[in-house]
């Protein structure tokens, strides 16, 4: 985190999230409107490890093969295959929700599977692998909200909003100084796949595993609340608090790690009614503030 603030202004908890779902091994969903350092902070973090991060950009011709890679014939006339982006251990992909449904589908599945599978051949992808897309949060020229069934591939959404006047401030201070663009090496892949590992054998204690459930239920049963939060909000919620506990050196999880991954892990997996007069956002507040 030290070395990331070098490079970027602002932005700890969303910096912090985006390490957690490295740790537990997930893909996050960044929201925002354009140019909030999304990309910035993407490539600062792999930078701190020396990950390969590669980069791609939604459009409406975006293809499948632009993504996970293609069979060729070379001019020994063998067949040889392209990787694509995917095969990298961080890819951001830019405006997701701008590429064409079948792209989108078949780019989840990938993420789903861990593997691009092409003519019956299966290639696994590096470890570690994060992948991390970006949508706008408005129907901005052509975009369009991704689907709550592709959404819910994503371990988390990060909302990323506008800077404070002082983050600003502090952001054209980075940049007008340009010392560095690339963001040192302080931990390498081994400790992140060790991290994962690890990750896994941080305990749940009995009532903070309730407490967890109880929410994700609640979800359900909120008068504002279309469609609540599945079974696989409960699996997000256990991989991300317990690799938050293991950032914050503790061995157990407990029950303020629930609430500080709350939105990150139901905003995008619940649908609020437009009458309600009550966002995601407020619906998920009233669940935590509700008596334990």
């Amino acid at each position: 985190m030290e070395e990331l603030k070098k490079h970027v202004a602002g932005n700890e908890d969303i910096l912090e999230l985006m390490f957690i779902c490295m740790v537990a091994d997930g893909h996050a969903l960044l929201e925002g409107v354009p140019g909030l350092a999304k990309t910035t902070m993407s490539k600062a973090l792999a930078d701190t490890i020396q990950a390969d991060f590669k980069r791609v950009q939604g459009l409406p011709d975006l293809e499948p093969r632009d993504i996970v890679g293609y069979n060729y014939v070379d001019r020994d006339n063998s067949i040889k295959f392209k990787k694509g982006p995917i095969f990298s251990n961080i890819l951001l992909i830019d405006e997701l929700n701008r590429a064409p449904p079948r792209t989108m589908a078949a780019f989840l599945e990938t993420l789903e599977e861990r593997q691009v599978t092409l003519e019956g051949v299966s290639m696994p992808l590096q470890k570690p692998f994060t992948a991390l897309a970006t949508q706008n949060p408005l129907k901005i020229e052509g975009t369009e909200p991704l689907p709550k069934v592709l959404a819910d591939r994503f371990i988390m959404r990060i909302a990323v909003d506008y800077p404070t006047l002082e983050e600003e401030e502090e952001m054209v201070r980075i940049k007008q100084a340009e010392a560095s663009t690339i963001a040192k090496k302080v931990i390498d892949l081994n400790d992140i796949i060790a991290m994962q590992q690890a990750a896994k054998q941080i305990t749940m204690p009995e009532d903070v595993l309730e407490y967890m459930t109880k929410i994700v239920a609640a979800t359900r049963k909120e008068i504002h609340v279309v469609m609540g939060a599945s079974p696989r909000a409960d699996i997000a919620f256990l991989k991300t608090s317990k690799a938050k506990a293991l950032i914050e050196g503790r061995k157990e999880v407990n029950k303020d790690d629930i609430k500080f991954l709350a939105k990150p892990v139901l905003s995008h997996r619940i649908v609020v009614r437009s009458t309600g007069g009550i966002g995601v956002n407020g619906v998920i507040d009233g669940i935590i503030a509700a008596p334990e």
